[in-house]
């Protein structure tokens, strides 16, 4: 699924909530993750902190009654990119850090770990990563050879 730009404001208006629920200018609070929960049938995305607090909420109009069988890794990559255009306001959250932003689904269960707020970690795309275990393999053969 190939996002539309409705749905990347969309996505970004809601970044752009939760970073003013946690402004950088307030004392950092002690949280762990933001969960970003997406329900395939209304196409609702919604916020909560780790207590189930929520943050934000918007419906994502691309997404309502979407019957995708790889919907929520296309979210996935869809929320993520989202993340890293606006990855200076993700990371300036007045949150202790590391914190992550999580993908989960209707039942709270994680989907995917979108984003990583820490000095030492980064989450790499999958899409990056694909073909690199052959380029590997060619390279390391190449070696051996020589």
């Amino acid at each position: 699924m190939k996002a539309t730009e409705q749905t990347i404001q969309q996505i970004t208006r809601a970044i752009r909530k939760i970073a003013d629920k946690f402004p950088a200018s307030t004392e950092a609070t002690l949280l762990t993750d933001i969960h970003i929960r997406v329900t395939q049938e209304t196409g609702e995305l919604v916020a909560f902190d780790d207590d189930d607090n929520e943050i934000t909420r918007c419906v994502v109009e691309q997404w309502i009654d979407n019957k995708d069988d790889d919907f929520y890794s296309s979210v996935t990559t869809i929320i993520r990119k989202c993340i890293e255009k606006n990855k200076k306001m993700a990371e300036s959250l007045s949150i202790l850090k590391p914190y992550s932003f999580v993908l989960e689904d209707d039942d709270k269960e994680t989907v995917a770990e979108l984003y990583v707020v820490d000095d030492d970690t980064i989450i790499i795309d999958p899409e990056l990563m694909t073909g690199l275990d052959k380029d590997l393999d060619d390279f390391i053969e190449k070696l051996m050879k020589e």
